[in-house]
């Protein structure tokens, strides 16, 4: 009976290593025989290239951590915007200045270029676009429900969200709509730049924003529109 010839290859030889570190302990003179090719033609030592690893995994860890602490910093600076545009929503008395009160936040802090608040009413206003759902259930079904949508919209899209002049400057967008059981309208931000907000942007914020309009647009809308038959 013959023993088993157990051929060494690489992935045998590198489990051997990975499951006794401490076999060059033993190995100096082989340690300080070993040589590895060098991107430029030369040879380093093991030691040597495990320092340059090393080196190479502190970078990129330093790297990370960077991404991370700016992403946190960011983070950070969204939530005390949203934080502040949440109570101006809160502390709106009208429509109107609901309406300005938003769009104003949204440009001039969080740097939108597009902003647009479509109410769904059978009524006309004067300080909100009204339309109502049955249109935009027409027109951008796809864009309706609890979920943002963000990315490039179609012409079409666009053009019902921003309005057609607007709607040439939109490059890509997020849209919130907002109002359960029943819904009440959409938020949408567009941005000329085709990555802002891309598939996988945050949204996070945006849908937060959605939210709390839901709960104080609809007493609002209600008084304005009764304001404005009296007044008629």
């Amino acid at each position: 009976m013959t023993d088993e010839v157990r051929i060494l290859d690489d992935a045998l030889v590198a489990d051997y290593l990975r499951r006794h570190p401490e076999f060059f302990l033993q190995q100096d003179e082989l340690l300080a025989e070993l040589r590895i090719p060098h991107a430029r033609g030369s040879s380093i030592s093991l030691v040597e290239r495990q320092l340059a690893v090393l080196r190479e995994r502190s970078l990129d860890m330093h790297q990370r951590l960077g991404r991370l602490v700016d992403v946190a910093r960011d983070n950070d600076r969204l939530f005390e915007l949203t934080r502040q545009l949440t109570l101006d929503l809160l502390d709106a008395d009208s429509l109107a200045t609901l309406v300005a009160t938003l769009e104003d936040g949204l440009r001039e802090r969080f740097k939108v270029p597009a902003v647009s608040l479509l109410v769904f009413t059978d009524y006309q206003l004067d300080v909100a676009r009204g339309i109502s759902l049955a249109q935009a259930k027409k027109q951008v079904p796809g864009l309706l429900g609890e979920q943002v949508v963000s990315g490039a919209l179609r012409e079409h899209e666009r053009a019902f969200l921003f309005g057609e002049e607007a709607a040439a400057r939109v490059r890509s967008a997020a849209v919130a709509s907002f109002g359960e059981p029943r819904l009440l309208g959409m938020l949408a931000l567009g941005s000329p730049d085709a990555q802002k907000y891309g598939h996988t942007v945050g949204t996070l914020f945006l849908g937060f924003v959605a939210q709390v309009l839901a709960r104080v647009l609809p007493p609002l809308l209600q008084k304005h529109c009764s304001t404005d038959i009296d007044s008629h």
